[in-house]
């Protein structure tokens, strides 16, 4: 239940983004909902191979290159997605992937607090 919660909101985070950002497109609730669970298998199976691949350069850059692994994790759901989830460019996909974390942060923060009932 909880996965299905976090799937959800999950959505709905990304609804928000293609309303406060023009450079990401989600037509539909079913589109945010297939490129959410695009973007959850992308975090859970690329992007950990591709942090150890680049962490050389990612303590050179003291850390910012994750913003690249995550924008390229934005912007690979994306063309995996097809047309209901449009991301134009990759600073697009930067702009789009940050915004993400924050408005998933914000709203995993809330729903933690309501579940707990504090």
């Amino acid at each position: 239940m909880k996965i299905l919660l976090k799937w959800l909101l999950s959505a709905v985070a990304l609804l928000c983004v293609a309303y406060l950002y023009s450079g990401v497109e989600v037509r539909s609730f079913g589109a945010a909902l297939i490129a959410a669970l695009l973007i959850g298998l992308c975090n859970a199976i690329v992007r950990p191979v591709l942090i150890v691949l680049t962490l050389p350069v990612t303590i050179l850059t003291l850390g910012l290159f994750i913003f690249v692994i995550n924008a390229l994790m934005f912007w690979a759901a994306s063309g995996i997605a097809g047309s209901g989830f449009v991301v134009h460019g990759f600073w697009a996909a930067l702009i789009g992937s940050v915004l993400y974390s924050i408005i998933s942060l914000v709203i995993e923060s809330l729903t933690g607090r309501l579940l707990l009932g504090k």
